[in-house]
């Protein structure tokens, strides 16, 4: 078992099931709403062959009261909601991270996305975040590997996506953790070798 890495930046892309509904406000008026589960602990992420990730339970517990900002497809400039402004609640509960996003009826973006929810033609969604500490677990034999998220050190943004911009991102980043593992393997194998070496030729 590997040593939980530094933090790094990094996102992941998820599934989900959004829900739409209508949200009453004090003035009596309705906001639309899109609600539903960022990320779900426990469940595995297939990021290649041999290669998955989940996420513990509590990842999140540190980071859910930022500021953290609800984008289009990780657009900036289509901001849907944010903590500060009370217009997206974050919360981690028993089964992951739960999010509601007030929508801003005048903004035809939020709106158009909105319906595309409403219809089930979006269900993907992603987060930007900080890995503060994680796991790494190999099989017995080997061939697979297994990223644990144990704790998010930093949430920056949630995303409704249409297309997952930043899937091969996140691929490409735990491709290069794996390279970086096989070679600290490979290393202390030759370390080894060479120190089993020495003692027999004393």
């Amino acid at each position: 078992m590997e040593k939980p890495t530094e933090t790094n930046r990094r996102s992941a892309i998820r599934m989900t099931s959004f829900t739409t509904r209508e949200e009453t406000r004090e003035d009596g008026g309705s906001d639309p709403v899109i609600e539903g589960y960022f990320a779900v602990f426990g469940d595995v992420y297939e990021l290649w062959p041999g290669a998955s990730e989940t996420i513990q339970h509590g990842a999140f517990s540190g980071v859910v009261g930022g500021d953290v900002r609800a984008l289009i497809n990780h657009d900036t400039t289509l901001v849907l909601g944010r903590t500060r402004a009370g217009t997206l609640t974050l919360y981690e509960d028993e089964r992951g991270l739960f999010g509601r996003i007030r929508i801003n009826p005048d903004d035809s973006d939020a709106m158009s996305l909105y319906a595309r929810v409403k219809r089930g033609d979006v269900d993907q969604c992603s987060f930007g975040f900080d890995i503060g500490k994680e796991r790494t677990e190999f099989s017995e034999d080997g061939s697979s590997i297994r990223w644990t998220i144990e704790e998010v050190s930093q949430l920056y943004e949630v995303s409704v996506c249409t297309f997952p911009a930043y899937e091969e991102t996140g691929v490409s980043a735990r491709r290069a953790d794996y390279d970086t593992i096989q070679k600290r393997k490979a290393q202390a194998w030759r370390e080894g070798a060479r120190s089993k070496l020495k003692k027999e030729e004393k």
